[in-house]
């Protein structure tokens, strides 16, 4: 699926399948994690059910006041323990599809607010 960009300056996703993800029209074939000030990096895990407690350090440097946490190809719920962490550190978490998660960040990047985003890949059928 391809995004039509509205920003002319920072990140935006520019496309996004099952097995990449484009940020600014330059194809990643793992996970990312992104905000809105053009930091990108790779996330230290492509699927959802690896996510740990410990990987949240990456995002609180960030001054992020909000992340979209894209899961692969449907909105799953993080455990307690990662909405906890969020939530004590005063981040709002919002979990999604992360296609939804990929439109979403554009827009909320291109009204300026302060966000980020963990683009996950989805997991492969076996």
């Amino acid at each position: 699926m391809k995004f039509q960009s509205d920003r002319v300056n920072g990140l935006s996703v520019s496309g996004y399948d099952s097995s990449w993800l484009a940020v600014n029209s330059v194809r990643y074939s793992h996970s990312l994690l992104i905000n809105a000030s053009g930091l990108l990096r790779t996330w230290p895990c492509d699927y959802f059910a690896d996510i740990q407690t410990p990987h949240l350090d990456l995002i609180e440097p960030l001054e992020a006041e909000i992340v979209l946490l894209g899961c692969g190809k449907k909105q799953l719920f993080p455990s307690a323990a990662i909405s906890n962490a969020f939530l004590a550190k005063g981040i709002g978490l919002e979990s999604m599809s992360t296609a939804a998660a990929c439109r979403t960040f554009n827009i909320l990047a291109a009204e300026g607010r302060k966000v980020a985003a963990i683009l996950l890949l989805e997991e492969p059928v076996i």
